[in-house]
């Protein structure tokens, strides 16, 4: 029998190429460990990003790349993921209890961004994170209808309040606080005060992400976010029209203005399902969001259709990746989540926690 070498497996096993990184395994030190015994081989990989779902794809790719080494006999695979803080503005805080937060924003509204915020947190959730919602839209609150939520948060010492939650997801939406038809006449400041009391009076439990629904355009909640919250990174949502790839530009540009890394872009409505026989049809246009990605050196993470049941089922609480997980449709929010995640994986650790906090006293 031959001797397995254990320097050709790890050698094989590196050079595969991660879809959701765009990097080797060897490149992202995500291979960890390789024992063997006798012809039986354990490898276990740590990704730096949730990836639940992905795990038998990525066993069976790995188990193809050794399967003519002679004398193999059988190889098992452990793979888990291990997320960690990634860096923010400088200047700006990181939250002790959120390793990263990514802003989901458009140009315009329309677009479908809220709709795409739940349902990719509802994705990194499913892929195995912990995972919280802020539904930073004051005027237009609409995270509680679709994350199937009602009634009050409750607050348990008068000045904190806590997440509510469901599908695994903690939310926090002024949506909570009011009557869901009644108009909020606020000015600016009130909004933006809003908004940080709303993050930071909110007790989030242990987040691997915290997702920002934005409202549409670039004024003071994008310019709240900026200055004083903790972004890791930002997606942008837009459709294939020009009209609104005109308006994403301006979101795209106000992120990196202000240092905020962009992770991809995000097509919604990129073809019409028709519910009745299936046709397709590009009734917005085709490669739009494909252009502003290529134009603005950033990725493109995925495409999602115009489809009457992601609309119904965001409208009755249950968002496509809980109501139909094994639709084409969630298996797309999961790939972008996925992608969404492994591209922030790849940027600078944040080492704030690291350091020892000093304290002057008087002795």
């Amino acid at each position: 029998m031959a001797t397995l070498d254990k320097a050709t497996i790890e050698a094989r096993l590196g050079q595969f190429t991660d879809p959701n990184t765009g990097d080797t395994l060897a490149a992202a030190k995500a291979l960890r460990e390789v024992s063997i015994d006798g012809d039986k081989v354990a490898v276990s990989i740590v990704l730096g990003y949730p990836c639940a779902q992905y795990r038998e794809t990525l066993a069976a790719q790995l188990g193809e790349l050794l399967r003519d080494i002679e004398g193999l006999g059988s190889v098992t695979f452990s793979i888990g993921h291990e997320i960690l803080a990634r860096s923010v503005q400088h200047g700006v805080k990181r939250m002790e209890n959120i390793k990263n937060i990514i802003a989901v924003a458009s140009g315009k509204g329309g677009v479908g961004k809220s709709t795409t915020s739940v349902n990719l947190a509802l994705a990194l959730a499913a892929e195995g994170a912990s995972v919280g919602l802020l539904d930073a839209d004051i005027y237009g609150p609409s995270q509680p209808r679709m994350m199937g939520l009602s009634g009050q948060p409750e607050s348990r010492d008068g000045k904190t309040i806590e997440p509510m939650e469901n599908y695994g997801v903690q939310c926090m939406s002024i949506g909570f606080m009011i009557d869901e038809e009644a108009p909020m006449i606020w000015r600016g400041p009130m909004v933006t005060q809003a908004l940080e009391q709303l993050l930071n009076d909110t007790n989030w439990r242990d987040l691997d992400y915290l997702i920002i629904d934005l409202p549409p355009g670039t004024g003071d909640t994008q310019l709240t976010l900026s200055q004083k919250v903790p972004v890791s990174g930002a997606l942008i949502v837009t459709t294939p029209q020009d009209i609104a790839l005109l308006d994403a530009r301006k979101g795209l540009k106000m992120f990196e203005k202000v240092k905020i890394p962009i992770l991809g872009v995000v097509e919604n409505m990129s073809t019409h399902v028709c519910s009745q026989c299936g046709h397709e049809e590009a009734i917005f246009g085709t490669g739009g969001g494909e252009r502003m990605a290529a134009e603005n050196h950033v990725d493109m993470l995925g495409r999602l259709p115009l489809q009457l049941a992601i609309r119904l089922q965001a409208d009755d609480g249950r968002p496509t990746v809980v109501a139909e997980p094994d639709s084409p449709a969630a298996q797309t929010y999961r790939e972008i989540a996925r992608k969404a995640a492994a591209r922030l994986s790849k940027q600078a650790k944040d080492y704030s926690g690291a350091f020892p906090k000093i304290v002057i006293q008087n002795t």
